[in-house]
């Protein structure tokens, strides 16, 4: 009981301790900078121009994609690390720093604001602790001469540079990661029946995205404070066109994505309004597989092709003349539980659908052994949702006990001890219906 208090406190706390210390560095940071006044005007308006512009060009609502903003998150960093601008020492601390970034994001953000596409808070409490955590690592050292005692100014002083974006960067995903990872806990849970997700996965994945735009994000904020150090703010548009290039091309990528997961979705319910599976049935299959998917270890793009085809799991029953009883397939012959599958991965490719989605489809009726692991884990949520859904307030039990019986022919023993550990983390309640 103590334990299940403890869990359900977790995302409160995590938020708190997120949103508050971002929120104290603020004010920390506004007030030093009206007490203090702003050192080198001209410099910091540049910057705060940066950061303004990347947040005008924003895409989303920053509530899904890794970094919403990468030519902002690049300029504030480079503020972050700027020690010399044109060959002059700057004088610029931490709190000056923080001040212009916020005050860049609000300017910038006001567009979105009043559309009422505002940016995140998880986005914004990073922002704010990552740009402080760099400016802290860096300004005092560079201001006191340390950094050129140490290193001097030649090699030395660019592999500091990119050691701290590293640590910049690490320090970012875990914070997405524990974000993340409170919002699943008990009280915030959204999806597959209040299943939490473990923050191993979550922080894993939030790594890998880091070798995608977070090392273009690093990799232009170190290019920008080196450069502004020699050749002066003139190298601000210079190396921040590429990335605000590619940041309206990721925003037209983000846009197609949708549309496909929109039409995905829209493929899935086809099932359920032509009444031969029930409500919710395939947008409850695609939540467990994905949460099995992670418990598993399974990659962002395996995730995507996994939920993706639990989805359209059931797609081949449209070429049913009479419908299955309450769409479980799992109980029907092998050779039919087949043919359906066979019928609703040719359905899957004539959409254009992504192939290695048709073949999850495809296969999901298979001999475990000659199956994908996507397939493994589609078949076993699948059954899983079935069972449970048809044996009553018992059901849930019962249903993982079947699956364990059958796992020396239909269900591989990894997927349903993976499947009992997401269960048993969000109760052995059904997943409520529509």
């Amino acid at each position: 009981m103590r334990a299940a208090r403890r869990a359900e406190r977790l995302p409160t706390a995590v938020t708190v301790l997120v949103y508050g210390s971002a929120g104290l560095l603020t004010l920390l940071g506004l007030g030093w900078t009206l007490w203090h006044g702003i050192a080198e005007g001209g410099i910091a308006l540049a910057f705060g121009g940066l950061v303004a512009v990347g947040e005008l060009a924003r895409w989303g609502t920053g509530g899904s994609d890794r970094e919403p903003a990468p030519l902002g998150a690049a300029g504030a960093l480079a503020y972050a690390l700027l020690g010399e601008a044109g060959g002059h020492t700057t004088h610029h601390g931490v709190f000056q720093v923080i001040a212009v970034v916020v005050g860049a994001a609000l300017v910038g953000a006001v567009p979105h604001v009043a559309l009422g596409k505002g940016p995140a808070l998880d986005h914004v409490a990073r922002r704010v602790l990552t740009v402080g955590f760099a400016a802290a690592c860096f300004q005092p050292l560079y201001n006191a001469g340390k950094l050129e005692e140490w290193v001097g100014q030649g090699p030395g002083f660019a592999a500091v540079i990119a050691a701290l974006l590293v640590l910049t960067a690490l320090c970012d995903a875990v914070l997405a990661a524990a974000m993340a990872h409170a919002r699943t806990l008990p009280h915030g849970l959204k999806g597959m029946g209040g299943t939490p997700i473990p923050f191993g996965p979550i922080l894993r994945d939030e790594l890998r995205a880091m070798l995608g735009i977070g090392s273009a994000v690093c990799a232009t904020g170190a290019v920008m404070a080196l450069a502004v150090a020699v050749a002066g703010l003139w190298a601000l548009p210079v190396f921040s066109l590429p990335l605000l290039l590619t940041q309206l091309s990721f925003g037209r990528y983000a846009a197609v994505r949708t549309t496909y997961r929109q039409t995905i979705t829209s493929l899935a319910r086809s099932t359920e309004i032509a009444g031969y599976t029930p409500q919710g049935h395939a947008r409850r299959v695609a939540a467990l597989s994905r949460a099995v998917g992670r418990e598993l270890g399974l990659s962002a793009p395996d995730l995507a092709v996994l939920e993706h085809a639990a989805l359209m799991h059931d797609i081949g029953q449209l070429s049913l003349v009479d419908p299955v009883p309450a769409g479980a397939t799992a109980a029907l012959p092998d050779a039919e539980q087949r043919r359906i599958a066979l019928l609703g991965g040719a359905v899957v490719r004539q959409t254009g659908v992504n192939g290695d989605v048709a073949v999850v489809v495809e296969r999901q009726a298979d001999p475990y052994r000659d199956q994908p692991l996507t397939a493994r884990i589609v078949r076993a949520a699948n059954a899983y949702d079935e069972m449970a859904r048809k044996e009553g307030p018992g059901g849930p039990l019962n249903a993982l006990e079947r699956l364990r019986l059958g796992t020396g022919r239909d269900y591989q023993p990894e997927v349903v001890e993976a499947l009992a550990r997401v269960l048993a983390r969000g109760g052995h309640s059904l997943p409520p219906v529509g």
